[in-house]
């Protein structure tokens, strides 16, 4: 029997209009009346999660939790608890920083508890809107005010497939072999200390709460996600996700993001 269902966000449990189905919602709850925790694992800052929480009866819960910055903090949900946090050198932060703003990206930097976003454009707003609620605008192309705070990533907003992997490979080359480099949303170019990822988090939750890998069902859609659909007992890709995400996972959802993929997964497998 699974015991935890982990679940990437944007384009998996959320639709595009950034809500959660009433599906989804109530099946969430049936798996949660049977004891199975349910763990939102987003690549996005926890405090971003509340809202979705709220909607899902897991809000302020003890004993449930949250993965976030892509496995670089666990979060239990009661008090905004810390179980785990990976931060990423500052020297390697300001090194990406400066070629995000070389290349005159869009750069998110995430401390636990603050989004600052350099040159800020129209379409990160509409985008970000109803996801994340604030941000702070870093006027300077420079982050050494930043050197003391807590920082687990920074991104790029790079919207062209073929200009990610490329950046991947020169940062690979030129800046550091020792990250985690992952794509999401088809916009995004994530960065996070090699520690941290979605599926280490994801078994050391496990191993805390005493749940096996093979009681665990990771469902996710792009390579941020490969992490915890690789490692767990049943890795699921939803329909609308990556060809590449589909090859490695066990099961692929007949519905997408939009018509409630995650409660296709938790009425056949758990309940």
């Amino acid at each position: 029997m699974y015991k935890m269902v982990t679940c990437d966000l944007d384009e998996t449990l959320l639709s595009d209009d950034k809500g959660i189905t009433a599906e989804n919602i109530q099946a969430i709850q049936a798996a949660a009346a049977k004891g199975v925790h349910f763990v939102p694992n987003t690549g996005r800052n926890y405090l971003t999660v509340q809202d979705n929480l709220r909607e899902l009866g897991l809000f302020q819960k003890k004993n449930e939790y949250v993965i976030s910055f892509n496995g670089g903090a666990i979060v239990e949900n009661k008090n905004n608890r810390f179980l785990r946090v990976n931060t990423m050198k500052f020297e390697t932060i300001r090194q990406l920083f400066k070629l995000g703003v070389a290349h005159n990206f869009c750069v998110h930097v995430y401390s636990l508890h603050e989004l600052y976003i350099w040159n800020m454009n129209q379409s990160e707003v509409d985008y970000l809107t109803g996801r994340i609620n604030g941000w702070i605008d870093l006027k300077e192309d420079e982050i050494d005010k930043l050197q003391d705070k807590e920082l687990v990533k920074i991104l790029f907003y790079v919207p062209a497939a073929e200009e990610r992997l490329e950046l991947r490979k020169f940062v690979e080359q030129n800046i550091s072999q020792d990250l985690n480099i992952t794509f999401s949303s088809d916009r995004y170019i994530e960065f996070n200390d090699p520690s941290a990822d979605k599926g280490s988090a994801t078994l050391q939750l496990g191993q805390q709460l005493g749940i096996r890998p093979a009681e665990i069902i990771a469902i996710g859609d792009n390579s941020n996600d490969l992490p915890m659909i690789e490692k767990v007992g049943m890795g699921v890709c939803v329909s609308n996700g990556k060809d590449f995400v589909k090859k490695k996972a066990a099961y692929i959802t007949r519905k997408d993001n939009n018509h409630s993929a995650v409660a296709e997964v938790i009425e056949k497998f758990i309940l």
